[in-house]
């Protein structure tokens, strides 16, 4: 009996053009969301943001904002997501390190 590898995709939360995307196989670019929470005043956090998507989508991918948004990954913000990542207080900073326990929901 082998062991398959566990489908780490079924839980990510997929914003509906990377879903749509990854259905197609088109290629998907991911880009950090630190400069939305950490980066940058509002509203030039956001206006940077839509600048580094058009940019990827320009040269014929799709981008991924990544984040983890209520103990969930995410891949790709809609407008709401990039809005209250732009806007919060208390915004954590994750690195590989931090992962573990902010997808516990800690």
């Amino acid at each position: 009996m082998t062991d398959s590898p566990p489908d780490i995709a079924s839980n990510f939360v997929f914003a509906s053009e990377v879903a749509a995307a990854r259905a197609a196989a088109q290629p998907l670019v991911a880009l950090e969301s630190t400069l939305i929470s950490h980066g940058l005043p509002y509203p030039d956090n956001i206006e940077v943001a839509r600048s580094a998507e058009a940019a990827v989508r320009a040269g014929g991918a799709v981008p991924a904002t990544m984040a983890v948004m209520e103990s969930r990954p995410c891949a790709g913000l809609d407008e709401a997501a990039m809005q209250r990542l732009a806007t919060a207080e208390g915004v954590k900073k994750l690195s590989r390190r931090d992962l573990p326990v902010a997808l516990s929901g800690a």
